[in-house]
Order: C-alpha cells, then structure tokens, then sequence
C-alpha cells in the first residue's frame, strides 16, 4: 500500500489570506484527498489546539499565514507543507518554485520531510525574514489593507514611500563585528526572496544554520529609484553601498523606535535581538 494512504492529514487555511485564494486552494486540496481515499480534516475559521493523531499538516496561506502558524504551535514537529494561498508566497517559492498545484500535491504526499531553520527575533518567531527600516515603513503601511497579488501592492507601496522615507541611525551587533550610522534598510533572511518577488537576499538558504544579512545605507531618492530594479532582481550583493554578510545572531539597536516587519507582518520595538534556531521545522519539498 503507498504510503500516502497511510497518511491523516489536517489541512489548516487561513479565510482571509490571498483575497480568498486560499479558500479556494484548500477546497481544491480536499478534493483531490477525497479522490485518493486520504483521511483529512479541513480546519479554517478554528484551528485545533493540537495535532494529536494527524501525520502531516498543510498550511493554506501566504508568509503571514506560515508566520501566524510557527507562533501559534511553537516546537510542532510533523511534517509541514505550505501551499500559496496568500498574496506574496516567497517562502513557498523557495521551497516549491513554480510546480503547478498537482506537481506540488505529489511532493507533499511523497517526498521526505527536511529540516527547515526559523529565526527568533525577541520573542516571536520568523521564517522567511525580518526587514528592518525601509522595509518596516511599507509593512506599517499594508498592515490591515487588502493586498492585490503577487508583488504588485508591494511595489505601489514602495513607489509612494521610497522618496519621502528618511533613513535611520541604527548600531549593529553581531558575533563578529559592529556597524553603525544610518541605513537605509537591515534585511536578516532566511528565505531568498520578499515582498512577493523582490529578491533581496538572493543566495538566501533556509537549511544552512546562518542567516544572510543585506544592510543597505543611506541613499539619495534618485538612488533609490536606480537601484530598485536592480535589488529587485538581487544584482546588488557587490554594489559599495551594500553589506552583505552572513550570521547566526544580530542585534539592533537605534535612537528612536525600531520599524520593522517579521515575515510581512509588521512590528515595533526600541531594540531587537536576533538569531537562528537551526533544523527548527520539517517541510516536505
């Protein structure tokens, strides 16, 4: 018997992510188990307290759905899959590409789960990244907005902030060195790509134990607006205005409240400490 039959699976959607794509993706998810005989369970407007009996779980959303899910069962242990359901599905990106949903379905039924790092930044969990002053100002500004798909409210938000932003004085630790001055943003990722598709931390590995850190400095409007197609399409890890190292704990500090965003979702504290829980998770991908 294949293992898939084996398998009870909960499927857990968030009702509001994607505008109602993942409704629809996880309709489409219980047919398809329904049409292989695979127990499951669908679990939208209420998730469970626990997973007790479940083998696998499928998360239906976007980053913030996947970010709700690590802080609401911290230390969950079975296998995870996430299907894009949201608006900006970067993480999903990473771990699936552009497999069509069946190709996807195959995977999350079949392959071996692999260990995932997540980060810790304070108190609260992230997977993808946490995006620190520029980047903050444009999740402050999202935050209880309909998002259109794909990058495309991302991008609107970016265009009416980019020429007004000022740029912050930050200090900034990590085991190896100390930076300070202004900064135009402090990117920490887990996951390569944000933002629906604007490639940041392109050589980015959720399974390597380390961060990659991309700190971007003050920049002039007009330098701003060259080079965002440029780190849009992560062809700027080598310019002279960028730090880009790799790092497994980071601290931050700075002279006025930090804005800052934990897989789009936005936050704000006078310092943030960061750092990297190695093999944290189990995916299938």
């Amino acid at each position: 018997m294949p293992a898939s039959y084996l398998k009870n699976i909960a499927i857990v959607s968030n009702p509001l992510a994607g505008v109602g794509r993942a409704t629809d993706c996880a309709k489409k998810i219980t047919k398809a188990l329904v049409e292989k005989n695979i127990d499951h369970a669908l679990f939208s407007k209420h998730w469970p307290t626990d997973f007790n009996n479940f083998t696998d779980i499928f998360i239906v959303g976007g980053d913030g759905t996947l970010n709700y899910f690590i802080n609401y069962y911290p230390g969950i242990q079975l296998p995870l899959v996430i299907f894009n359901g949201g608006t900006g599905n970067d993480f999903h990106w990473l771990l699936y590409g552009n497999k069509s949903f069946q190709q996807q379905l195959e995977t999350a039924l079949n392959e071996t789960p692999k260990p995932i790092d997540i980060g810790k930044c304070n108190d609260r969990y992230f997977i993808n990244g946490v995006g620190i002053g520029f980047e903050g100002e444009v999740a402050k500004a999202l935050t209880g907005k309909q998002k259109l798909s794909g990058k495309k409210s991302f991008f609107i938000t970016i265009l009416k902030k980019i020429i007004s932003y000022r740029s912050k004085n930050y200090v900034i630790y990590t085991g190896e060195f100390s930076l300070k001055g202004k900064k135009f943003l402090v990117d920490v990722s887990n996951g390569s790509r944000a933002g629906g598709g604007f490639h940041v931390a392109p050589e980015a590995k959720a399974d390597d134990g380390l961060f990659d850190v991309v700190i971007v400095d003050a920049l002039n409007p007009l330098k701003r607006l060259h080079y965002l197609p440029v780190i849009e399409k992560g062809n700027h890890l080598q310019l002279s205005f960028i730090h880009y190292f790799h790092s497994q704990k980071i601290m931050i500090e700075s002279n006025r409240l930090i804005q800052y965003h934990l897989d789009g979702e936005y936050a704000e504290a006078p310092k943030i400490a960061i750092e990297i829980l190695p093999a944290a998770l189990q995916f299938r991908f």
